[in-house]
């Protein structure tokens, strides 16, 4: 798909002043399309953690200290962002720009004000402050602060104090596990908790057992310290694009995600696509560790950058009132599913015992030997994707796994008992419209459990290692946050 706006969302658009972009937003607002705002309780709501824009600076070296570059990196106006989000589907948005020396003042002075200027030109969005963190001893996070009258303030603290490529002239003693472990000490005190996701966790990896930036350990560790702050990890990375030419064409030579050493499994991060592997290992050990999708969006493909628009692949759906509290707290409680290439816009995933139940992010209490229920209901919507096709969900994976306890190694990442108990096809699904409705029993159960749910238009039967200049609209999968069952005696 082109750009639909062309020259008034490239490169040029870092020229504009404030009030140019209010007057270009207004007018497009006009004409473009979007979700728009809607009454009633919790829904399916699609959003995007992980959004640069041109306050992710270049920096001129030859002075000292170094000065910003405005649009040295990503390029687009925050509220350009906000309106492509809308015009893609999205319902909430993250600014997430990353820093580097005294970065802090770009965000609080000159970020943050098209922020709040992007909340009144693009309202049908929730539109939250953050940043991509650089994250002491490890790669990137985003980092999600709740809204409230001192939201700036409380991320100027955080960067300037603890975001490993603030100080100049450059403190090692930053980049450090520790220091990172005080920083989630502190996000963990606020009245108002922040939401911390991992960003592209395997980037860095060279092979499974191989780790980079990340490791498992690490990860435990974060969510050792504030499980309500450090709450998962990308399970699919951005730069989904990467593979595509400016004219759409595939570049045989690029990678999906940027992941150029230990490549994606259907899109997603080897960390969630590899069945009984570290993510099930931390579900396992009863975690509530989940996953979420992003754009990472800097550059479009259309303009030469690895990305597409918030919205246009990469969809994070959250089940919640559209409201600022409402969407962080969905986040927190894994009320999450994720997808690709508009493959469903709605999962329902519902586990009974007897008179009780849960949904996705939640926990039943079954008592031993009895049967729990499963049913899977999502929509397959009939309309064009952004690429202009209109795929179709062909097998729906049930996967279930054992709850363990605390491992005593937490550099574990694999878990043994991780199995898929039921694989549906279209003969095994009941259609009414778009929805498609499916069930499975599992019997007797005798110990506790997670289950999640997974799904392709693919014919893999488990996502395999994507080569380079693969075609990301032809391989699109999504996934599940668990449901957990605490089985008891019955007494």
């Amino acid at each position: 798909m082109v750009n639909p706006f062309g020259a008034l969302t490239g490169r040029t658009s870092v020229r504009l002043s404030l009030a140019g972009i209010a007057l270009v937003l207004l007018y497009l607002g006009c004409v473009t399309g979007g979700p728009g705002e809607s009454s009633g309780g919790a829904r399916w709501l699609a959003g995007d953690h992980h959004i640069h824009s041109r306050f992710s600076v270049g920096w001129n070296r030859d002075n000292d200290p170094p000065t910003p570059i405005i649009g040295g990196d990503a390029i687009y106006p925050i509220p350009m962002n906000a309106l492509m989000g809308r015009r893609f589907g999205l319902s909430w948005a993250v600014a997430t720009d990353h820093g580097g020396p005294n970065h802090s003042k770009v965000n609080l002075e000159r970020a943050y004000p098209e922020l709040v200027l992007s909340r009144e030109l693009v309202p049908e969005v929730v539109q939250y402050w953050g940043m991509e963190f650089n994250s002491p001893g490890a790669d990137h996070s985003s980092l999600i602060i709740p809204h409230s009258q001192d939201e700036a303030q409380r991320l100027y603290e955080l960067e300037s104090g603890f975001d490993r490529a603030e100080a100049y002239p450059i403190d090692e003693t930053r980049d450090t596990e520790p220091r990172m472990i005080e920083a989630i000490q502190l996000m963990n005190g606020l009245e108002h908790k922040p939401v911390l996701i991992a960003n592209h966790p395997s980037r860095s990896a060279s092979q499974t057992g191989e780790y980079g930036a990340y490791d498992p350990a690490e990860l435990r560790r974060w969510n050792d310290t504030a499980p309500e702050v450090a709450v998962g990890m990308a399970g699919a990375p951005g730069h989904q694009a990467r593979t595509l030419n400016p004219d759409g064409t595939l570049d045989p030579e690029s990678p999906r995600g940027s992941y150029g050493s230990y490549p994606t499994r259907g899109g997603f991060d080897p960390m969630t696509a590899r069945l009984g592997g570290l993510w099930d290992s931390m579900l396992g050990e009863g975690r509530r560790w989940w996953i979420t999708a992003n754009s990472d969006s800097h550059v479009h493909y259309t303009e030469g950058g690895s990305d597409f628009w918030p919205g246009e692949y990469s969809k994070t759906y959250v089940h919640a009132e559209k409201s600022h509290p409402g969407i962080l707290e969905g986040l927190r409680r894994g009320r999450i599913f994720v997808t690709t290439g508009d493959l469903l816009s709605e999962l329902y995933v519902t586990a009974r015992s007897k008179d009780l139940r849960a949904k996705i992010g939640g926990t039943l209490q079954a008592t031993a030997g009895a049967s729990v229920e499963v049913t899977i209901r999502f929509r397959d919507p009939e309309s064009s994707n952004w690429h202009g096709d209109t795929p179709e969900v062909v097998r729906v994976d049930l996967i279930v796994g054992n709850l363990t306890g605390p491992l005593s190694d937490p550099a574990q990442d694999r878990n043994p008992t991780t199995r898929v108990v039921r694989r549906f096809t279209r003969d095994d699904w009941s259609r009414q419209g778009e929805y498609r409705t499916m069930s499975h029993t599992l019997e007797g159960i005798k110990g506790d459990h997670y289950l999640r749910v997974r799904g392709t238009s693919t014919g893999e039967l488990e996502p395999e290692p994507d080569p380079r200049g693969e075609d990301p609209w032809k391989d699109l999968w999504f996934y599940s946050n668990p449901i957990f069952i605490e089985v008891t005696n019955g007494d």
